[in-house]
């Protein structure tokens, strides 16, 4: 049941009645039943065993953690809760990753394949509930979140239905409590929540599945389009990504608003960031805070790497003996966010281990970058600067979409190469363009659309939309939404012979 269907607005609709119309303290056992009802009805009903289970396991080692005062043994607790969670998620998303590295190696010594690849029914969301509960683990070892005593409440936690299509990773220290408290009918804040899954129909109906046909088409036979055509084709792949992705977000914090639950922002215009860092802060940020906090620092405080960094300050001083090893735990952590996103080295390196070189060497060349800017008398903070940062963090970015979306490592290079050997600028400014998937009406109105995006986000920097359009009379502001509205009945990619596309990120 895809957030975008029609028969997703109409179990929406009757639970946000029920929520309402039932006493508040029953309001969590509405939306544990949604959850449930959503799971069984989103796939094959039997995976519904798996977030279950994943819950039943969190849930005994909250309490057995609870109930010893014991360090070592609840430091056994929390690695055997850790290690059932991550073995299911291995063993379910990850063993053909295994499988393959092993048959392609042993392929470069003329062998033929050592193991065929297994074929496991994944459930829904378990990228996220599984890092949800992990971090809920984690915090009640650390003692910095409350316990959860009652399964049927973590269970919520664990598989709240909207979640579970593309996140964002909740973390029970900041988000869980509000899930088990009544929450009285407020008109404006289930407006503004109506107003935000608006917003995010508009990014995924109307730019992202449009774009998605130049991407299929291009991707699809990069041999006959080369040169500029890639590197059009991977720019609408970027929106088209993020339009689904951030679209998505908008819809699942929509509807969570609607319901008085604030769930942490997933995007942050990540397309204005200067440098990759500052991409990564603005890109899937309750990610990337997860691995921060689960793994960067908890690695940087090993006694491994407590050991590692004296022996690089004692070879390499103590500013740069530090800096390389936090490279060194930096590599680590940029493999497993690249690995999360799939098991396939083309997601190792496109959404992992290139953005880990690309900071590698900003933080190594930084120093002569601005020694060469002192040099040409530049100022750092003049404004084309900044745009050209934006513009060079886009094109870094761009270079890692590539890899995400090709069929393989293999196929990357060869676009990567076919991208900057041909030198076609022209087929932009022809007919051509209007054979890649969309004619010239169906680009007009995604390039319109695209303009709005950008007039949104531009002002984004600056304040809240939604705070603006309030401020407008009643009369603009009703006149702008019903226009959006029906933008997207006329212009969204919808109906009997549609097939909507699944979230990208339901996948990872």
């Amino acid at each position: 049941m895809a957030l975008t269907s029609f028969y997703f607005l109409c179990f929406f609709a009757l639970v946000l009645f029920l929520y309402y119309v039932l006493p508040g303290k029953v309001q969590w056992i509405v939306l544990l039943t949604a959850s449930i009802v959503y799971y069984l009805t989103s796939g094959n009903p039997i995976l519904i065993v798996y977030p279950v289970a994943a819950s039943l396991i969190c849930y005994a080692g909250i309490r057995l953690i609870c109930a010893s005062q014991d360090r070592k043994k609840r430091r056994r607790v929390l690695l055997a809760v850790i290690l059932c969670n991550v073995a299911v998620l291995f063993l379910l998303k990850y063993i053909n990753f295994g499988i393959n590295t092993v048959n392609g190696i042993a392929g470069l010594f003329g062998q033929e394949e050592v193991f065929s690849l297994s074929q496991w029914l994944i459930p829904l969301g378990i990228s996220y509930y599984t890092l949800s509960l992990i971090g809920y683990v984690v915090d009640i070892y650390n003692e910095i979140a409350p316990a959860q005593k009652n399964f049927a409440k973590l269970a919520l936690y664990g598989m709240y239905f909207p979640v579970m299509t593309s996140g964002p990773i909740i973390r029970y220290r900041e988000e869980g409590e509000q899930f088990f408290k009544p929450h009285k009918f407020d008109y404006v804040q289930v407006t503004r929540g109506l107003q935000r899954m608006l917003w995010g129909f508009f990014q995924k109906l109307v730019i992202s599945e449009r774009m998605a046909k130049i991407v299929s088409t291009v991707y699809g036979d990069y041999t006959s389009y080369p040169g500029a055509y890639i590197w059009l084709a991977t720019v609408c792949f970027a929106f088209q990504l993020y339009t689904d992705f951030n679209g998505c977000m908008d819809i699942v914090l929509g509807i969570s608003e609607t319901f008085g639950l604030k769930l942490p922002e997933n995007f942050q215009t990540p397309f204005f960031s200067k440098n990759i860092s500052e991409y990564w802060r603005r890109w899937h940020i309750t990610l990337g805070v997860w691995m921060k906090e689960y793994i960067f620092y908890p690695l940087l405080r090993s006694q491994a790497f407590t050991r590692l960094g004296k022996k690089n300050k004692e070879r390499f001083g103590k500013k740069r003996g530090k800096q390389f090893t936090t490279f060194a735990a930096m590599f680590v952590l940029w493999f497993t966010v690249g690995i999360w996103h799939g098991g396939d080295w083309k997601y190792v390196i496109g959404s992992g281990l290139l953005h880990w070189f690309y900071i590698v060497c900003g933080e190594l060349l930084q120093p002569w970058f601005d020694k060469g800017m002192k040099a040409c008398h530049i100022n750092p903070k003049a404004k084309w600067v900044d745009v050209f940062r934006i513009l060079r963090t886009f094109f870094l970015v761009n270079i890692g979409f590539v890899f995400f979306r090709a069929d393989s490592v293999k196929d990357a290079v060869k676009m990567l190469v076919s991208a900057v050997s041909v030198f076609n600028p022209q087929v932009l400014f022809q007919a051509s363009l209007f054979t890649l998937g969309l004619d010239w009406i169906e680009f007009t109105i995604a390039v319109v659309s695209l303009l709005m995006l950008l007039a949104v986000s531009l002002y984004r920097q600056k304040g809240s939309v939604r705070e603006k359009i309030a401020s407008w009379p009643i009369v603009c502001r009703y006149l702008f939404w019903y226009a959006l509205v029906f933008y997207i009945i006329l212009l969204g990619n919808y109906g009997p012979d549609y097939s909507a596309a699944e979230f990208i990120y339901q996948g990872f």
